[in-house]
């Protein structure tokens, strides 16, 4: 599973790919997480509001920072 946190490195965004770390280690999955800090690349997604999360190149949030069971919830769907 690839994962990656869309954020141009302000505090929500860091907040983001926290949660993303614990939720990961919560559930065991072999999974990498990246950050993407790049405007262009993240706007290849068609993400207008971040953070964003993307999973195996779908993406899963915009615009709001998830709890960590949220996240939980959809690495395990």
């Amino acid at each position: 599973m690839e994962i990656k946190v869309l954020g141009t490195g302000c505090a929500k965004c860091k907040t983001q790919e926290q949660y993303v770390k614990e939720a990961v280690a919560q559930v065991n999955v072999e999974a990498t997480v990246e950050k993407e800090e790049d405007i262009m690349k993240i706007m290849q997604y068609g993400v207008m509001a971040t953070p964003a999360i993307v999973i195996d190149n779908e993406v899963v949030s915009k615009g709001r920072v998830l709890s960590v069971k949220e996240i939980v919830k959809l690495i395990t769907q």
